[in-house]
């Protein structure tokens, strides 16, 4: 049985339409799971979101692949995502009709020990203005304010690996988001740090929200002789191109693009894509042609994940095409410490070399890209190689972007160690400590 009448084209079919837990059940029967595993993925998505929709359930999953398909595993919980132990026990209370306050206690203390908001964003990053923390503003790096609009703060479908998972779960006290006022509190916030050059747009995706309301905030933006670049983080290329092309306000959301670059700002789509067939139907191609015929800039990024791209093939035929297209690769990260990253890890050893065998094998106009990057407490940490030195095998890091400007750029060495994924899992090699800030990662 199917979610869609499958028999239609594609242009006949209806428009957006989204699926989330409630059908789990169906959709994971499509796949061929056994009940008992039906349930135990029904109890991870009470822990992590779910949602999907009808673009990717009918054109991205190879479903005669499933559960295997990396599509499929892009967007479905796992049922060992999670300890074995939390996952049974919110099974049971599933199967056993459990009150729903009891369901919630039990999620919400597997969620707090999933690490919700990694590398120090909610002590560090909140911006204060007057003696007062402006909600819904992010503020690491000097000359960069990520912006969360609270229309935002969803997505068209979730990734399984996304970092920022607790935006999407209901509770309040994780998730980011700024109040009605936040594009006048934005303003005033730019204009007391003239530092300030490029505003990231972020969420959630931005573009879940209609064009008259992103309008709304960029607009504002345009008055500052100050701001210099605007970035909308987006996964909406992969999972919902038609929002590009088909959906009603398309064209009103190409001419903000278009008024944007007429003001002389850099206007760059950060867009995710995890796996090279997000790239591969024809509205995704129409989609990019549209925007890149607005002026503004398509940079590529993804983080490296296991059973998922995790292949030197996938990402050289990613970039590749991606050049193709008109695009700029810009990075390959590495899985960040929050939610199930134990599942979805890479060591950063592998993760080299993957990322080394696919730049090797890619033109010049692809080295776009950097990587594998991790995004620490002290900034943007990437994993250069593997060397020797004096003797000793290392891993070569610096910092790519830094909360210290002076950072930047630095070179410094970590013991080498093959079963190691984030940078708390590296000693110092050569020195006691780390060149990074005193409040380490």
């Amino acid at each position: 049985m199917t979610l869609m009448d499958t028999t239609q084209p594609t242009s006949m079919k209806r428009g957006f339409r989204a699926f989330t837990a409630r059908h789990l059940d169906q959709l994971t029967a499509r796949a061929g799971l056994p009940p008992a595993e039906r349930l135990a993925v029904r109890a991870v998505a009470e822990v992590l979101p779910f949602r999907t929709n009808n673009y990717v359930v009918d054109e991205l999953i190879d479903w005669s692949s499933a559960p295997d398909d990396p599509i499929y595993r892009l967007m479905f919980p796992q049922k060992d995502m999670l300890p074995e132990e939390d996952v049974a026990h919110i099974a049971d209370l599933l199967r056993r009709d459990a009150p729903q306050h009891e369901v919630q206690q039990a999620v919400h203390r597997v969620r707090m020990r999933l690490n919700p908001h990694p590398a120090g964003q909610m002590q560090l990053n909140r911006p204060v203005l007057d003696g007062n923390v402006l909600e819904g503003l992010q503020h690491k790096y000097r000359e960069t304010v990520l912006f969360f609009p609270r229309q935002g703060q969803t997505c068209h479908a979730y990734c399984s690996y996304c970092f920022r998972w607790p935006q999407f779960v209901g509770e309040p006290g994780l998730r980011i988001a700024a109040d009605d006022g936040g594009a006048e509190e934005l303003v005033d916030y730019l204009l007391a740090h003239p530092e300030v050059t490029n505003v990231l747009i972020t969420g959630g995706d931005a573009m879940i929200m209609s064009a008259t309301v992103l309008r709304r905030y960029v607009e504002p933006l345009l008055a500052l002789d100050q701001i210099e670049s605007i970035r909308v983080g987006t996964k909406a290329l992969a999972f919902w191109p038609r929002k590009f092309v088909t959906d009603p306000d398309a064209a009103d959301l190409l001419a903000l693009f278009e008024q944007v670059v007429r003001s002389g700002r850099n206007l760059a789509l950060m867009a995710h894509f995890s796996h090279l067939r997000e790239l591969e139907t024809p509205i995704v191609e129409q989609a990019i042609s549209r925007i890149r015929s607005t002026g503004a800039v398509i940079r590529t990024q993804a983080p490296l994940i296991r059973s998922i791209n995790d292949s030197r093939e996938v990402w050289e035929a990613m970039w590749r095409r991606q050049v193709r297209l008109g695009m700029v690769p810009y990075y390959m990260f590495v899985e960040r410490d929050t939610g199930p990253a134990d599942y979805f890890a890479v060591p950063l050893a592998r993760g080299y070399e993957i990322f080394r065998g696919a730049y090797a094998a890619v033109s010049g106009l692809a080295r776009t890209v950097r990587g594998p990057s991790m995004s620490t407490t002290a900034g943007k940490v990437c994993v250069d190689g593997v060397v020797e030195v004096a003797g000793r095998k290392v891993f070569a890091l610096h910092l790519i972007q830094a909360r210290n400007p002076d950072l930047v750029g630095r070179p410094f060495f970590a013991e080498y160690d093959p079963a190691a994924v984030w940078l708390s899992d590296l000693k110092p090699a050569f020195s006691d400590r780390f060149p990074l800030e005193e409040i380490g990662d």
